[in-house]
């Protein structure tokens, strides 16, 4: 299975920043000692074209962030501070999950080790999110011809308000959200279908909810391809999840997804989005659970 990293376009963060950078190379350490990937198929994205972010973000936009010319306000609702890295670093990013696509499109199953950015709205970007790439994976293959109807399953903890907003009306792609009710962003958008939980809530509670959206979004949608945001902030013992899902759940939650998907003969492209665990180890075996199990899909759908 093919997947795509952009770890090493490093991000010069002030000391005591507190998003986990590390996590990403942590990841791609795990994957490669696991053997997910035969040799040469972990491989570094190219980055993303003017005109590809352009079917998505706006002109102005653009050019504030390749410019440096952000105001403050702006720099701050990011998270990051400006820097020809960070640029780089998220046009690889939605690089990744392009390429991804259009890789899942031909062998069923791809990743990228990042991507999920899924607060960046097509003017400003929010949340650590500088440019959505799912947005931008998907109105590239559209562009193509390659998909007309696509569907966004978005398990991160906190709701992808950027996606929503973006595909707001638009009846080609289906956004669904399972996410913290009372968690940031504190406006939320409207998905074509949101899964709201209450603070605490546990494995059962949101495996349930995550079921039936999982059935009304596959069914809904008739969607050509699937973009699984593998979010691991909803562990319990993640510091911005508010939720208390167990590992063992978030592994279930990977595998009612992509079996979900697998029946529909829909390919499936995983991002890792947030996850923010008080011992970045929890971080990386969950999103490693993620990928393993993409694997795993893989695999059979190669063998049938």
């Amino acid at each position: 299975m093919k997947i795509f990293y952009s770890d090493s376009f490093v991000l010069p963060l002030p000391e005591g920043h507190r998003f986990p950078m590390q996590k990403y190379a942590m990841l791609r350490k795990r994957v490669e000692e696991a053997g997910v990937c035969a040799p040469g198929e972990l491989r570094v994205p190219r980055a993303a074209t003017d005109g590809e972010l352009a079917l998505v973000h706006t002109r102005g936009y653009l050019e504030k962030v390749k410019t440096g010319t952000l105001s403050r306000r702006e720099i701050r609702r990011i998270g990051f501070p400006w820097s020809e890295q960070m640029v780089e670093r998220s046009r690889r990013s939605c690089g990744a999950t392009l390429e991804a696509a259009e890789t899942a499109l031909l062998e069923g199953f791809a990743a990228n080790l990042a991507g999920g950015t899924h607060h960046a709205f097509a003017d400003r970007g929010e949340g650590y999110c500088v440019f959505n790439d799912v947005a931008v994976a998907i109105r590239t293959l559209q562009r193509e011809g390659a998909v007309e109807r696509a569907v966004v399953i978005d398990t991160d903890v906190h709701q992808g308000n950027g996606t929503a907003r973006i595909f707001e009306g638009d009846p080609s792609v289906f956004t669904f959200s399972i996410h913290g009710a009372k968690n940031f962003p504190f406006h939320k958008e409207r998905s074509d279908l949101d899964a709201e939980l209450m603070d605490g809530a546990r494995d059962d509670m949101y495996l349930e909810a995550l079921a039936e959206g999982l059935k009304r979004s596959l069914e809904e949608s008739e969607a050509e391809i699937a973009f699984y945001l593998a979010g691991a902030d909803a562990f319990e013992e993640d510091r911005l999840g508010r939720l208390s899902v167990s590992k063992e759940a978030l592994a279930w939650r990977d595998r009612m997804v992509l079996e979900a998907c697998r029946r529909c003969s829909l390919p499936v492209v995983v991002t890792m989005a947030g996850g923010y665990a008080r011992e970045i180890e929890n971080t990386v075996e969950i999103q490693l659970a993620s990928i393993m199990e993409a694997q795993r899909m893989w695999r059979l759908e190669r063998s049938t």
